[in-house]
């Protein structure tokens, strides 16, 4: 069987699948169902962290096992007990009714370097709003992300979901995975920016995500140490592979070695100027960042880099030129644990590094503050391009979405029109919904006369 029929079969067998899902499984069955999916992945943690280790070689295993944990349990906190099937909504003023309704079979194009709960939050969405879903997994990620798959269809197996109702292309290729965006009824697709492109382009609804660039911001009159090792920490979070972990921080200029002395309590290693070229020239390779580097230790860097860093180094912070986006490449995103560092004198200018640098690249992604001042916070949430502003929290693992800061629990981030997405926020179950919406004519409301609407 050649690769198109190979889909083809596949889309077949999920359409089958969802019309049985759909006509059998209530609300309770859905829900019984999603938990089951997200606990499978949190009960496997380990395993399924040392397997995308293994066959990926990068990222930090530790960091995956909280990954595989944090984003199951929250994926599952956030979609127990919302109604995603029959009427969602009665308007009591306008009588409008609001009816939900699934789109039909998705396709779920998931990375490399997030290999296992990428699929595992897709799967769950799907199964949420009774869509079928076939998963296609990076290359590079196959042996890992279908484990993960398989490990859900063990777990749901009880509840008698129809086979085919969850899929995966096991031996994944760029036709397989074309002809799948191009034949299913929407594709959510997280990776790189070939791929995306490639998902609007299908001719089918896509939802993508844009380039991640997080420019954190640090205020006056902050715990610079505290924050410091807030910072690190989303820097170094599984080798820097994550989008949404911080790429640099602005500090005010006049506290420079008070916030660089912090950060090297807090295990960073600041380059001087001769090691920064050598670092730029490691990581980058004509203008991107080298495949060698994403998700490799900081050891690796160093020594590709040929410089020494202090046993325990856990980020390498390289200091800008004086200048910032595109006149600087540690303005770009880095996808290893390296990050720039911008001083600013006053807060506007803070504001006006962090967008040159986003608009350079990761534009509409997200970006960080550290602030004790409202008035700033909700300047800087005025002023920059992103979809989501991080404040006072660890970017790398809070902007996917948290119990606590109110933003959906998923691995796929709308960046908007700023990064060419079709949402600006963080993708999740009701983007997987068609909407009814059954207007009567209320004759509880006033229909004003032309004088009235005019006054």
């Amino acid at each position: 069987m050649n690769a198109i029929d190979e889909v083809k079969s596949m889309i077949e067998k999920a359409r089958k699948a969802q019309a049985i899902y759909c006509s059998h499984f209530d609300q309770d069955d859905v829900d019984a169902t999603v938990k089951l999916a997200t606990k499978a992945i949190f009960d496997h943690a380990e395993e399924l962290a040392k397997l995308a280790i293994e066959e990926t070689q990068m990222g930090v295993y530790t960091d995956k096992v909280a990954k595989n944990r944090n984003k199951s349990k929250g994926v599952w906190y956030d979609l127990k007990g919302k109604k995603s099937m029959g009427i969602l909504n009665i308007d009591e003023r306008t009588g409008l009714i609001e009816i939900a309704k699934p789109i039909g079979v998705v396709a779920g194009v998931t990375p490399m370097t997030n290999p296992i709960v990428t699929p595992m939050s897709k799967i769950a969405f799907a199964l949420k709003t009774k869509n079928a879903i076939i998963i296609a997994p990076h290359p590079k990620a196959k042996k890992c992300s279908t484990a993960a798959v398989k490990l859900i269809l063990e777990a749901i197996a009880p509840m008698e979901v129809p086979e085919g109702m969850v899929q995966v292309v096991e031996e994944p290729s760029l036709e397989k995975t074309q002809a799948l965006m191009s034949l299913c009824d929407v594709t959510v697709a997280t990776g790189g920016m070939p791929m995306v492109k490639s998902a609007y382009s299908s001719g089918k609804p896509s939802f993508g995500v844009g380039a991640g660039n997080v420019q954190v911001i640090l205020d006056r009159h902050i715990d610079f140490e505290y924050v410091a090792g807030k910072v690190v920490t989303g820097r170094s979070f599984d080798n820097g592979i994550i989008c949404s972990g911080e790429q640099s921080f602005i500090y005010p200029k006049e506290e420079r070695e008070a916030v660089l002395e912090a950060f090297r309590k807090c295990g960073a290693y600041i380059a001087n100027n001769e090691e920064r070229e050598k670092i730029l020239n490691a990581i980058f390779e004509d203008g991107h960042t080298a495949r060698d580097v994403v998700g490799q230790s900081v050891q690796t860097i160093a020594n590709k880099a040929g410089i020494q860093v202090p046993e325990g180094t856990r980020v390498i912070v390289v200091e800008s030129n004086g200048s910032y986006g595109h006149n600087d490449p540690i303005s770009k995103e880095k996808m290893c644990p390296v990050m720039g560092a911008f001083p600013y004198q006053y807060f506007d200018e803070a504001i006006e590094i962090a967008q040159t640098n986003l608009s350079f690249e990761g534009n509409g992604h997200t970006a960080g503050l550290h602030s004790n001042n409202q008035a700033n916070i909700i300047k800087a949430g005025t002023e920059l391009s992103v979809s989501r502003l991080i404040v006072n929290a660890i970017c790398a693992t809070t902007a996917g979405g948290s119990i606590q800061n109110g933003l959906p629990v998923t691995n796929t981030l709308g960046c908007g029109s700023w990064g060419n997405n079709s949402i600006s926020e963080n993708f999740t179950y009701k983007h997987l919904l068609n909407i009814t919406r059954v207007a009567p004519l209320s004759a509880r409301i006033h229909v004003p006369t032309d004088e009235e609407i005019w006054k």
